[in-house]
């Protein structure tokens, strides 16, 4: 700092020198000593400059030695507080983990409170659902199956696969034809006479939906056709026979139509039944792995009343129908026959397969594309290679509820 200002001052020096009268004026006495005075001012300030800047500097000598004494007196109080907090921080962990135990003691008995809670819960539910399923089921229906009695072909068409039926809930006469596995053309016959006699007339009416059907799972009820809509996976259409329009759809949950329901009825992804308790429909599930789902329809709102898991299988299935709120499944090996009932699925559970004999259709050489109950005149509609065939069945009282 010194060297800097002796610089400086010489620097000055040369500058005001620079300023000094030409040497013929060098002579003159007061310019001369005006010009030493102001030269020993200003060595004057460069001096007391320069001792101002060295107490500057011993007083930052001086703060810097104290702030150094400081840190380390901090340094130290720092390790302490570390130490504190390490243990303080031990000390906590030992009072969460106190804490826990507690906790676990109290969780497991409330466990076990929750645990009898959802156990009574639970049971009560399943009561309510009981006491929901019978309400939904209770009926003066209390059949169930015995034997298939006798066979009668009514009729031969060209077509191996499709459904014909009279209107399962109603007294009319009319019975309707329905031919293929995916058509959009009905035909409506006065009575069951002028369809097994062609001559008869006037002739059948011919009714073109606007949208076409899939499978051979249809049903005529209350005046009403019901029918999976093809070209969608799960849609049931309500077509009004009378008026020729759309009355109603419905979307089927669960995974419905996603897959054929029977082995030996590829074509049918959905098949609605008809029963003395009303409209049904047999589909697959999500999760299921091959065996069919029974859901209640309700006719007029087509809202879902009611699905049930069944454990009947669709491998080897050609066929089902539903008599008394029962289902009861069709197998035949490699759709060659015999046809027989081997599943039986009753929702309520008075029946079971151990309650039946064995249940035998007469025999015939291919699997039946639809098998229709009618409570009405309480006979099956079948389809089986082209041949409209009507089952006649012999039943007894189901064993009472428990």
């Amino acid at each position: 700092m010194m060297v800097a200002l002796q610089e400086a001052s010489a620097s000055l020096v040369l500058f005001l020198a620079a300023f000094l009268p030409p040497p013929q004026h060098a002579q003159d006495p007061a310019m001369l000593h005006y010009i030493y005075q102001r030269f020993q001012v200003l060595e004057q300030g460069l001096e007391k400059c320069a001792q101002t800047t060295r107490a500057y500097i011993q007083d930052f000598q001086e703060f810097s030695k104290n702030i150094s004494i400081m840190l380390g007196r901090c340094q130290t109080h720092t390790s302490e507080y570390k130490s504190a907090v390490e243990n303080l921080a031990l000390r906590v962990e030992r009072a969460q983990q106190e804490i826990d135990y507690l906790q676990y003691l109290r969780e497991a008995d409330f466990c076990i409170e929750s645990e009898e809670k959802t156990l009574a819960e639970k049971l009560l539910q399943e009561e309510a659902e009981e006491k929901k399923i019978r309400t939904l089921l209770n009926t003066s229906c209390d059949n169930m199956l015995m034997a298939i009695k006798s066979l009668k072909i009514v009729k031969k068409t060209v077509d191996p696969d499709g459904s014909w039926m009279k209107d399962a809930g109603s007294n009319s006469a009319k019975v309707y034809l329905l031919a293929g596995s995916r058509n959009n053309t009905v035909w409506e016959f006065a009575n069951l006479r002028a369809f097994m006699e062609d001559s008869i007339k006037p002739g059948p009416r011919k009714l073109i939906l606007p949208l076409s059907w899939q499978g051979s799972g249809q049903v005529v009820y209350q005046s009403f056709l019901f029918f999976h809509n093809q070209g969608t996976s799960n849609e049931i259409i309500k077509y009004n026979l009378q008026k020729k329009t759309v009355e109603d759809r419905m979307l089927l949950p669960g995974g419905a139509g996603r897959a054929p329901i029977y082995q030996h009825s590829l074509s049918t992804y959905i098949d609605l039944a008809v029963d003395e308790h009303g409209l049904w429909a047999i589909h697959s599930g999500p999760g299921i792995q091959g065996h069919l789902v029974l859901t209640k329809i309700e006719p007029d709102t087509l809202g879902v009343e009611h699905s049930w898991d069944t454990p009947c299988r669709s491998q080897d299935a050609e066929a089902s129908f539903l008599l008394c709120g029962v289902l009861y499944v069709v197998y035949s090996s490699g759709g060659q026959g015999p046809h027989r009932i081997t599943c039986v699925y009753d929702p309520l559970g008075t029946v079971r397969e151990e309650h039946l004999p064995n249940l035998f259709f007469p025999r015939r050489p291919r699997s039946h594309s639809m098998i229709h109950y009618n409570p009405r005149d309480k006979q099956l509609y079948a389809w089986n290679e082209g041949n409209q065939i009507i089952y006649k069945l012999q039943t007894k009282k189901k064993l009472p509820l428990e």
